[in-house]
């Protein structure tokens, strides 16, 4: 290898990846442009990048990848996936699996092609698509990365399985609409979900969801290529204790005044408060002409509310001048509060397995294009090759299907307008039976 000096950067450079660079000057070493420079790394970074599992469900070949949970839940209650374009599509030939009966549950898993362990500065990154052909209501459509190895038991693979890491959309109700971002903490022995939700795409059109766990403890999630989140492991999941706590031997002392109002002593009653009724008969209410009073009871006038009645008298609260303030309990450094550098490590012990496991109250979820890599530059070039590349062609056709539909629903409110105005006036109607009896 050669070393070239940069702004006091020294890259590492094989022969094999620059072929037009002369080495015969091997003392010397040489200058290049930033942008030269810039792209040599980004081509050392793809080749050094590794895909652990991708799959694009494009032939019949991924039923011999995938194995559907088949002792997770009664057979009835099991749903079955249909290898599908889908309904609209930006290329038919471009297929992925899709949910195929209303209210089931949906199990299926498969090995990755090699383990995925976390190793050196790289991340992890894992990224599909997911199309809702059915206006989602009620439903998961989440994937799960998991641990396992040979051991791992795809055919009762379902809620109750170890995962590392639960990521994507999940949907049910209008108010209940988020991308789940779910990791493994190996020290708590714990799955922690994300302190605040991540929004989530719920239109009928293909979405990729990309998530990056990266060592240096920071994480962010993509939507269709676009940053939707992104922080520090620490401050988003609780994957620390708090550093600090409540002091366990401050107490509050017994005279703390924290009531910052009182009844003014001053405010007396007035005389007859509570002789004013809550109700009188109403003024202006009269005995109606036909009321009887032999058979209807002796008639009294509706009771109206009493506009000069305020309610319960209670004394008006002035300024406490003993108040203290709200007493703030103390704290200390938390004896068990330690940094954990490896908290990204999600797949401590190895990742073997992706999974779907899912209840669906509406079926017609489409999945497709997985990837798991420990690049991000990967992933968004497979993302360039698949979704990217079918996007505007689907959303053209879904357009057009949708714009079809409303014409038929045009057509069939104007042809049940013209069948009402055939029988006539209902009033006539009425009349002429009438006059035939």
């Amino acid at each position: 290898s050669q070393k070239f000096d940069k702004d006091r950067r020294t890259i590492s450079l094989h022969c094999s990846v620059v072929p037009f660079i002369n080495f015969a000057q091997t003392n010397q070493p040489y200058t290049m442009k930033f942008s030269t420079l810039t792209v040599l790394a980004a081509t050392l970074s793809s080749v050094a990048a590794e895909i652990y599992f991708k799959e694009q469900f494009n032939d019949e070949s991924w039923k011999k990848t995938w194995t559907e949970s088949s002792k997770w839940k009664p057979k009835e209650e099991m749903g079955k996936w249909e290898h599908t374009a889908g309904e609209w599509y930006g290329d038919e030939a471009d297929k992925g699996i899709k949910t195929g009966e209303d209210a089931r549950f949906y199990g299926l898993s498969a090995p990755l092609t090699k383990e995925f362990k976390h190793e050196g500065d790289k991340p992890l990154v894992i990224q599909y698509s997911v199309k809702h052909e059915q206006d989602l209501d009620c439903g998961g459509a989440y994937l799960k990365l998991l641990p396992g190895g040979k051991n791992f038991d795809s055919a009762s693979f379902g809620g109750d399985t170890e995962y590392s890491v639960m990521f994507g959309p999940d949907i049910c109700g209008s108010s209940n609409k988020k991308t789940h971002v779910i990791l493994r903490s190996h020290e708590k022995k714990d799955n922690l979900l994300i302190k605040k939700e991540v929004p989530t795409e719920s239109d009928d059109l293909t979405h990729l969801y990309t998530l990056v766990v990266s060592p240096d403890n920071t994480f962010e999630v993509f939507t269709d290529g676009k940053s939707v989140r992104k922080g520090k492991l620490e401050e988003e999941f609780d994957f620390l204790e708090p550093k600090e706590i409540k002091d366990p031997e401050a107490k509050k002392p017994e005279d703390w005044v924290d009531e910052a109002k009182i009844p003014d002593p001053e405010d007396i009653k007035p005389d007859g408060y509570d002789d004013i009724p809550k109700e009188l008969p109403d003024p202006d209410a009269t005995k109606p002409d036909d009321w009887d009073d032999e058979d209807d009871g002796e008639w009294e006038a509706p009771m109206i509310d009493n506009p000069e009645y305020k309610g319960e008298w209670k004394p008006k609260m002035i300024d406490n001048p003993d108040y203290k303030g709200k007493w703030v309990h103390p704290k200390i450094p938390n004896p068990d509060y330690k940094y954990d550098d490896d908290m990204y490590k999600v797949c401590k012990d190895g990742c073997t397995h992706v999974g779907f496991e899912l209840w669906q109250v509406k079926t017609g979820t489409l999945f497709d294009d997985i990837i798991v890599t420990d690049s991000l530059e990967e992933a968004q070039a497979f993302a360039k090759e698949t979704f990217e590349a079918k996007k505007d062609a689907e959303k053209e056709m879904y357009d057009k299907i949708q714009e079809e539909k409303k014409g038929d629903e045009d057509e069939m409110d104007d042809y049940d307008d013209e069948d009402m105005d055939d029988y006539g006036d209902e009033d006539d109607m009425d009349d002429e039976m009438y006059d035939e009896f």
